[in-house]
């Protein structure tokens, strides 16, 4: 197991005895802004080395398949498991969104067994925050679409942290370059697996604090964050491999369709669906589905990216 990975177990761990370990707040946010733009950095600088007619069409199916994902995790939730229009919508959209951490960890994990990968996937990353969200946002409004506050929900999706650090990232990246970025390398590059660690800690008391939200649920919801990620998983693998990808970049596509929001879709979906259950969708994607992925999932996904390469 990656030792980050216990660093999370920890957290658990840590939070289920009721220790008294906490990270400061102002910690928390610096790690998370320091993994937003080390990782959007870094795709930025691989990006610079592709013509971006190569990536191109590749970006396009991608986005096709953000859109794909909340549209069959909706049906799932309002017809078998019951819920509200609204519920089944907002934790659509987190599991059609992606968790930025989630890929940090799959990218620690290629690189650890030094699988190779297209290093210019977390532009992927940046593409997969939105198309969910939208997607769940008009499932959920279908039929009331002018009660939706529609500039406000458009700046919150494109202008919220995670996407402008992303975004930001890649930019500055792709217009510095391997050697204007060089000098910087110690610290956001070096530096990226020790803050890892340290984030997911937090993360790990995070998600034991949510486990009582999932109680109160039923085992219906505890199912679908167990079962929907590797569902999705395969329609991830299954594109990766026609789109051409390598293994470690099949790996990672399939590790971010398993994944679910926990920064950019509940801010979104605070804003666009107010009469959602909060609890149930961050429940799930950070109580459920999040440490399912770190330790069991990852290490599926690969098998099942090695399966559909053979």
């Amino acid at each position: 197991m990656d030792p980050v990975v216990l660093f999370f177990i920890l957290g658990v761990v840590a939070r289920l005895a009721k220790s008294d370990l906490r990270l400061p707040e102002g910690l928390y946010e610096t790690l998370s802004i320091y993994l937003l733009l080390a990782i959007g950095l870094k795709g930025g600088v691989e990006l610079a080395k592709h013509p971006l007619a190569t990536v191109a069409p590749q970006a396009i199916a991608i986005v096709a398949m953000g859109l794909l994902l909340p549209l069959l995790a909706y049906p799932v939730l309002k017809f078998w498991g019951r819920l509200s229009n609204f519920d089944a919508a907002a934790i659509a959209a987190h599991y059609g969104s992606v968790s930025v951490v989630t890929f940090a960890v799959g990218l620690a994990f290629v690189t650890k067994r030094g699988i190779p990968y297209e290093e210019y996937m977390p532009l992927f990353v940046a593409l997969l925050e939105v198309p969910g969200i939208v997607v769940g946002i008009l499932l959920a409004r279908l039929h009331t679409l002018k009660s939706v506050r529609w500039g406000e929900l458009a700046h919150e999706i494109m202008f919220g942290k995670s996407v402008v650090l992303l975004v930001g990232g890649l930019a500055i990246g792709w217009l510095a370059g391997p050697q204007g970025i060089d000098p910087m390398r110690g610290l956001f590059f070096d530096l990226f697996k020790g803050v890892l660690a340290l984030f997911l800690l937090e993360m790990g008391l995070v998600a034991a604090s949510r486990l009582g939200d999932l109680k109160r649920s039923g085992p219906f919801l505890i199912g679908f964050g167990l079962l929907i990620p590797i569902v999705f998983s395969f329609i991830g693998a299954g594109l990766g491999t026609l789109i051409g990808l390598s293994l470690g970049g099949t790996t990672l596509l399939a590790v971010l369709a398993a994944s679910a929001s926990y920064i950019a879709a509940p801010a979104a979906i605070r804003i666009a669906i107010p009469e959602a259950n909060p609890s149930l969708s961050i429940g799930a994607a950070l109580g459920i589905t999040f440490p399912f992925n770190l330790t069991l999932g990852i290490p599926l996904y690969f098998e099942i990216a090695k399966m559909l390469h053979k």
